[in-house]
């Protein structure tokens, strides 16, 4: 996801534990296809694997681990909005079609629902958006206030299982502390497809221009079940896994983010084209979200 945050967030006027062995010998049963853009199929991940857990094998910790039990968001863990929020919030320079509301965000049997509504919704930057949906940020909850939880270097993993509807922009990313992109780290999202995840590191160049490498994986229908996305960041290299299988690797030391970042999952609408009419509805839904250190 391409994002423009500063001082004040984006502009108002919008243009468009886990079983660790157990999931590891699974896993080594199951994987295969091919590198990153492979045709290869997804590795069957049988539903008794929670976790792979870290690739590397190292003293990691576990520093975040929500399995979303019980009946409402932890607040203490998670916001609802961007850090610019103001009873709501949007990213009004990346031509979404949605305005995030807490109401959109729900938890019930051990996991986290984002519901995305055409309905629509005057923002409190003026603007009216057809849509309304939810997302969650380790970020602030205003603008002048303090995150959560940021993270510089570790292994990140959520398993998500994506919305079948067309025109849905489902994403698991990490932002800078500083609300300044580029650097910034897109684990995975989906862009006008169910059936090719696409994996981003953006970042600046000497001379100030903004640049990004893509990686993709593919096809395999991600809406009919869930998957575990993962990133393991060091100092010297980013690597994205699915479903513990690596499928994208970046190691040029000026494309490797040194920053604390915040750790969001989000369901906008609308890019890189609006849902069909006959969409009026569409759930992201997320198990769990973990984060290990060393």
């Amino acid at each position: 996801m391409t994002r423009d945050a500063g001082p004040g967030g984006p502009p108002r006027r919008r243009r468009r534990t886990a079983a660790l062995a157990l999931a590891s010998a699974l896993l080594a049963l199951t994987a295969c296809g091919g590198p990153a853009g492979s045709a290869a199929p997804s590795p069957t991940v049988p539903a008794a694997v929670t976790s792979s857990g870290p690739p590397d094998p190292g003293p990691w910790r576990l520093v975040l681990d929500d399995g979303f039990d019980g009946t409402e968001l932890d607040s203490a863990l998670w916001a609802t909005c961007y850090d610019w929020n103001k009873d709501g919030c949007t990213i009004s320079s990346n031509d979404e079609s949605q305005w995030y509301l807490p109401g959109q965000v729900s938890v019930r049997d051990g996991e986290l629902t984002l519901t995305a509504e055409r309905r629509r919704t005057r923002g409190s930057d003026g603007e009216t958006y057809p849509w309304r949906s939810g997302m969650i940020s380790t970020g602030r909850d205003q603008w002048y206030g303090e995150p959560r939880r940021t993270f510089t270097y570790g292994y990140f993993e959520a398993s998500i299982r994506i919305p079948a509807e067309a025109g849905m922009f489902p994403a698991f990313w990490m932002m800078p502390e500083s609300r300044f992109t580029p650097p910034e780290v897109d684990i995975m999202e989906f862009l006008d497809s169910t059936t090719r995840v696409n994996m981003y590191v953006h970042w600046r160049e000497p001379d100030g221009e903004r640049a990004r490498e893509r990686g993709e994986y593919g096809p395999s229908d991600f809406s009919e079940r869930f998957h575990v996305f993962g990133l393991l960041w060091e100092r010297d290299a980013l690597v994205w896994y699915v479903d513990g299988v690596e499928r994208f690797r970046v190691t040029e030391p000026e494309r490797i983010p040194d920053v604390p970042m915040e750790v969001m999952v989000n369901l906008a609408v609308g890019v890189p084209k609006e849902p069909p009419a006959d969409v009026d509805r569409a759930r992201m839904r997320v198990d769990w979200v973990r984060v290990w250190q060393q």
